[in-house]
């Protein structure tokens, strides 16, 4: 799972987010999630990568100013990209 942010970076300091902070919003979750049945985790008893992906954004996004794209790895080849809900990254109106 990665989990990406974006934003404008702040001249002073040379980011716009502190990576101990990424993680450390993003450790319950983890916790949550590895090594359990994912089925079993309320909001996920069809545990696809897509709404794995739903479920962490909607976790995460309220208390992650910048949050941009949570991906879901299947394989090396293979994985889902959630941009959050509505429209699509360049999609035309």
């Amino acid at each position: 799972i990665d989990v990406a942010v974006r934003g404008d970076v702040d001249p002073h300091t040379g980011w716009f987010i502190d990576y101990a902070d990424l993680d450390a919003a993003f450790a319950p979750l983890r916790q949550r999630l590895d090594h359990y049945y994912l089925n079993e985790i309320e909001g996920l008893e069809n545990p696809t990568s897509e709404n794995l992906a739903a479920w962490i954004w909607e976790r995460l996004a309220p208390s992650m100013a910048g949050l941009w794209k949570v991906v879901v790895h299947e394989t090396c080849n293979s994985r889902c990209v959630y941009y959050g809900p509505g429209d699509l990254p360049g999609k035309e109106a």
